[in-house]
């Protein structure tokens, strides 16, 4: 899956020694699923919260909502979603997704990258690292770098010495890593999460 992303990167020494540690550990099947309005529902719980505490919170989410419809969901007590580790105004972000999927969720099946990306902005609560998340894994878009993903960049400054990061600087990285920053995205959050660096 990741061949001919994982041979450019290797170019760049920092993506070869992630490469080599992380190679058969990265995957990009976290959210894919038919059920585009729960993939968005977990970007929202993920928004802001540990990549553990997502985990625990996403399994829990996944149980109260089992076989619900759409509408059933949306009719959930606020309070009971809230018990499981969701906040307040997420409860409510997740309402509108499934809300906007009841409205258009036939049409947005057929509709081509930008014209999603201005779809899902629309909807309270979805801003532009949701939808950036939602191409990458929901859709397997491959050439996706989140800015505004602080982990990210934390893992881009850690691995290449870098310790205030310039814009022009991440662009640099980021066009000589295109057309595959999803892959490079993911070895850097994996460089993170293990905290493992480039010396």
């Amino acid at each position: 899956m990741f061949t001919k992303a994982f041979k450019h990167l290797k170019k760049d020494p920092v993506m070869n020694f992630l490469i080599e540690k992380y190679h058969d550990k990265i995957s990009l099947d976290d959210y894919r699923s038919t059920n585009y309005a729960l993939s968005l529902s977990n970007l929202i719980i993920d928004q802001q919260i540990s990549f553990k505490a997502a985990i625990t919170i996403k399994k829990r989410f996944a149980v109260i909502i089992k076989n619900l419809s759409h509408q059933e969901i949306i009719d959930l007590d606020n309070d009971k979603i809230q018990s499981i580790g969701i906040s307040f105004r997420k409860v409510e972000y997740i309402k509108n997704v499934f809300s906007f999927f009841i409205e258009n969720e036939k049409e947005f099946h057929h509709f081509d990258e930008e014209k999603m990306q201005k779809e899902l902005i629309t909807i309270k609560g979805i801003g532009k690292w949701t939808v950036e998340m939602f191409l990458m894994f929901e859709l397997g878009k491959p050439d996706i770098f989140s800015k505004g993903d602080i982990a990210l960049i934390n893992s881009v400054k850690k691995n290449y010495k870098i310790n205030v990061l310039k814009n022009t600087e991440l662009d640099k990285l980021i066009k000589s890593w295109s057309p595959y920053n999803s892959t490079a995205s993911l070895l850097l959050w994996k460089s993170i999460e293990e905290k493992v660096f480039f010396n």
